[in-house]
């Protein structure tokens, strides 16, 4: 299972560690303190965070003005929701930000990458075809 750090987590939601650990001191997320005294966020409770986030929005995280404001560029960070596989192919959903994004891969390169709810992922997004809108 892994684990990240306050600082960690809070770098892949988009919000300042301060938020997190209101978030965390208010029960929205569950932690644990390590040996070391250090607080850490189970993998699958900041993935099931992210994924509150993105679909509800609170504190701003899926708000079309900070959506905006994000340079996507073609590579984003953020952590794996869930893992749906079959026998040949697995769909992957990560939440990068404000972002949701799904990717269909073979179940052998999802079992390679070790790609399971709450790990730390990077969507490398290359596409022919880009849709623009106006707000």
């Amino acid at each position: 299972m892994h684990a990240y750090r306050v600082a960690e987590a809070a770098d892949v939601l988009g919000v300042s560690t301060d938020t997190l650990r209101r978030w965390v001191d208010a029960g929205r997320v569950g932690a644990t303190t390590g040996a070391d005294g250090r607080t850490a966020i189970a993998g699958r409770d900041l993935a099931r965070l992210a994924k509150s986030l993105a679909e509800t929005g609170p504190d701003g995280a899926s708000n079309p003005a900070r959506a905006a404001s994000v340079s996507a560029r073609n590579r984003l960070r953020g952590i794996v929701t869930s893992v749906t596989r079959d026998t040949v192919m697995a769909q992957v959903e990560l939440i990068c930000g404000p972002y949701r994004v799904v990717s269909l891969m073979s179940t052998e390169a999802a079992d390679e990458l070790g790609l399971e709810e709450g790990v730390v992922a990077i969507a490398s997004v290359k596409s022919t075809n880009v849709v623009v809108e106006l707000p």
